[in-house]
């Protein structure tokens, strides 16, 4: 058996999730159903497979500390393969086949999204080692779930005749999205959820994206060749990742191969890509609610309300949802889940930051402007309030300060090298601009 790679994919910012999900938290990193992340999870689901020699973690700047936090929590060592920008999956998960190339020309790839939850590890892990035999005989393995419910939310598989010993089928066809009356048919015939997790030899899907991309392959290559890994953690060389056109693996390969097989797998998944999703993947009580953080619930029945922020009281409803965080609410009906992206999309249109980023920071302070490099927060404190500093840059935009014995009036700009705290002698309002 070839050595098994898992590479986890960890972009997107899950904005049917809102207002919990937003690109400087997004959804893969948030503890939603149960004490872990689904990042965690998908950690934890394959770093004692039988063959893994290495978890693989493909990500952007923004998205390192994260993924370093969270791993240090499970105490699982990792590489991450930072992408000098997002180019759909196609070029991240062709550089992550040139990482393993590099190191292991036999290596099979276990690819897998960062943001799916998976109830059945001991399943998963079965399905997942067929997957990666077959891969060996040079397919491109998909997993697709048999479904339980004629759900219009996912792409499905149409499985085609049985190959090598019968646990895999040839890929018939890839479906998109389908209506509730084909939905319903897809069921009686057989279909199956296209879960987006793969598996295949480094060497198989390079050979395919040079036949079908070869700019794809050609900058996955050139990338790898030019990074230096350092503590863990390789950024893929700019230049030559630019190079790769933006393109998902979907159309640039599995819609395209000729070597494309499904594994059917009888694990319980789901995308998690909408509150309806959370609901049903969570612990309910009774009464088919779900309920996390400051929450009182009377008289209720399938609701889903959770709170980081404050007290939720809900009376006398079903079949809702309330999330509810510092800066924003979401009420909708469950059914409604799926537009919430709508709703987000609305946000940006209007200039609202709120619609991509928090707007209020830890401490409390207004969100400005968030990139990977730094962020821009606008604090307000009262007189008599102490203010918490980290190394940052301030501009005191009115009221006075005082930070060990000096006094600052409006107009002070100081460069803060070191973590200081500043007493507020009138109302206050200030910039701060932290690097990341």
């Amino acid at each position: 058996m070839a050595s098994i790679y898992p590479v986890i994919l960890c972009g997107g910012s899950g904005t049917r999730l809102w207002p919990a999900s937003r690109s400087d938290q997004p959804k893969q990193f948030l503890k939603l159903v149960g004490d872990r992340s689904s990042f965690q999870e998908t950690v934890l689901r394959v770093r004692d497979l039988a063959g893994v020699a290495e978890i693989v973690i493909v990500t952007g700047e923004a998205m390192i500390e994260f993924v370093a936090q969270q791993t240090d929590e499970l105490g699982a060592w990792v590489t991450i393969l930072v992408e000098p920008e997002a180019r759909d999956s196609g070029p991240a998960v062709a550089a992550a086949a040139a990482y393993v190339h590099a190191k292991d020309p036999a290596g099979v790839v276990l690819m897998l999204a960062a943001d799916h939850h998976i109830s059945e590890p001991q399943i998963f892990g079965a399905a997942a080692l067929t997957a990666a035999k077959a891969a060996q005989s040079d397919l491109i393995v998909t997993f697709g779930v048999r479904p339980t419910v004629p759900a219009t939310g996912f792409g499905y598989i149409r499985p085609g005749a049985a190959l090598l010993d019968g646990s895999v089928h040839e890929v018939a066809a890839f479906v998109e999205k389908p209506d509730q009356a084909t939905a319903e048919r897809y069921l009686l015939e057989g279909y199956l959820w296209n879960s987006g997790n793969f598996a295949f030899k480094a060497a198989t899907l390079l050979d395919e994206f040079a036949a079908f991309e070869p700019t794809v392959a050609a900058a996955a290559k050139a990338s790898i060749a030019e990074m230096t890994l350092e503590l863990g953690v390789g950024r893929l060389q700019p230049n030559a990742f630019g190079q790769a056109k933006k393109i998902s693996l979907d159309y640039a390969v599995m819609e395209r191969t000729s070597k494309a097989a499904v594994v059917p797998a009888t694990f319980a998944w789901s995308d998690l890509g909408a509150w309806d999703a959370i609901w049903e993947a969570s612990s309910r009580d009774d009464e088919g609610n779900a309920q996390v953080g400051d929450v009182d619930l009377r008289g209720t029945s399938n609701v889903l309300v959770r709170s980081t922020g404050p007290y939720i009281g809900v009376i006398g409803v079903s079949d809702i949802v309330v999330i509810a965080e510092p800066d924003a609410v979401l009420v909708c009906h469950r059914k409604d889940s799926q537009k919430v992206k709508a709703l987000v999309d609305g946000l940006k249109a209007k200039g609202r930051a709120i619609g991509s980023r928090r707007s209020i920071a830890t401490n409390g302070a207004e969100a400005l402007v968030s990139t990977a490099k730094f962020c821009v927060d606008l604090q307000r404190a009262l007189a008599g309030e102490i203010i918490d500093f980290t190394p940052s840059t301030l501009q005191l935009l009115e009221g006075t300060i005082e930070i060990e014995g000096e006094l600052y009036a409006p107009g002070t700009i100081l460069q803060l090298e070191t973590s200081g705290v500043a007493r507020v002698i009138s109302m206050a309002t200030l910039l701060v601009t932290t690097a990341r």
